[in-house]
């Protein structure tokens, strides 16, 4: 059976197919003439009544020379559920007090898929599905009875944090701060240490992008002192905290901070990751150490550990809207 697609489109395309026609010059019937679709068809698209292809995404953008602008709003994703695993899972939320073991695990398989998706897709595109699955989950868990009840709440609790992280990463900044917040509740009501400094880690991503330096030590070192996280994260929590200190200046803080990172390495090395942070290695770090030294004036160091932590990411994550940053870093380092 071929694999289910799903379309997933930016919210923004309706507007932008607007303002590109229009900064054109053109009306619905001029650009109707020049893409061989029908004018209500384009008015359907620009009002947000109908979705896109990446076809007709792609064609539109050729024909209105917007450089890849829409074509990026539009991405072909393969379903992460069957058909039976969508009936399941409709059966949980008509029977919440019935929930079992199976159902728990194809949503916890199901929020892996999409966090995985979101090193593939940009977080815009994301995002118009993402919110409604979560809000399904949110209800599920509040309702949800018997044994299997606390897993799920756990994972709903991580659907949140995923959630926020979107909007972080779309720069939806006062949504994201809101999520997260309520990400950080969640987490501390489930008692997972990893879930609570993950959403710490989050918040001082969002500050990092923000240019805030005091932000981004509030809440890395927020994280670093979680009860109950991972080695492997209090490691790039440690690293990250330290670049917010080196870009206010305060060097000694960054250096022992750094110091206090390489203590860890060893404990972190041996460990796995938290499922909330899948993606954390011993090499993930480096690229928070490039920029704190990147920050403290020693580009030849923080080219090596730029270098290293891109090189070491997997095929599928090296081109992630998130390694953006470390690859400029990594040009303003090597220059």
């Amino acid at each position: 059976m071929p694999a289910r697609i799903r379309t997933a489109v930016d919210q923004r395309f309706p507007a932008e197919l607007a303002r590109l026609r229009r900064e054109r010059g053109m009306s619905l019937r001029d650009l109707a003439r020049r893409v061989h679709y029908s004018k209500s068809y384009l008015h359907d698209l620009e009002v947000g009544r109908i979705r896109p292809t990446c076809d007709v995404a792609g064609h539109l953008d050729d024909t209105l020379q917007a450089n890849g602008t829409l074509t990026a709003m539009v991405a072909e994703t393969p379903a992460v559920t069957t058909p039976d695993d969508d009936q399941r899972i409709a059966y949980a939320i008509a029977q919440p007090t019935r929930l079992d073991a199976a159902t728990v695990r194809l949503l916890a398989d199901v929020l892996a898929a999409q966090r995985r998706l979101d090193d593939a897709i940009a977080a815009p595109v994301m995002l118009p599905s993402a919110v409604p699955q979560w809000r399904t989950m949110q209800d599920l868990a509040a309702r949800a009875r018997g044994p299997h009840a606390p897993e799920l709440q756990a994972i709903a609790a991580e659907w949140t944090q995923f959630v926020g992280w979107l909007h972080a990463e779309a720069r939806n900044d006062a949504e994201a701060v809101r999520v997260l917040i309520e990400a950080a509740d969640e987490a501390d009501a489930v008692d997972s240490g990893p879930l609570a400094a993950q959403v710490e880690n989050f918040r001082g991503y969002l500050e990092r992008q923000r240019g805030n330096p005091r932000g981004i030590v509030r809440h890395f070192l927020a994280a670093y002192h979680t009860p109950g996280s991972s080695a492997l994260q209090r490691v790039g929590d440690a690293v990250q905290a330290a670049h917010g200190y080196a870009l206010l200046g305060d060097r000694a803080a960054a250096e022992r901070l750094l110091g206090e990172a390489s203590d860890l390495t060893e404990a972190a090395e041996s460990e796995s990751p938290p499922a909330a942070a899948y993606w954390l290695t011993p090499t993930f770090s480096r690229m928070g150490l490039g920029l704190a030294y990147l920050a403290l004036g020693d580009k030849a160091t923080a080219a090596d550990n730029l270098r290293a932590g891109l090189q070491g990411l997997p095929d599928d994550q090296r081109d992630a809207e998130w390694t953006t940053e470390y690859r400029q870093a990594l040009t303003v380092a090597a220059a």
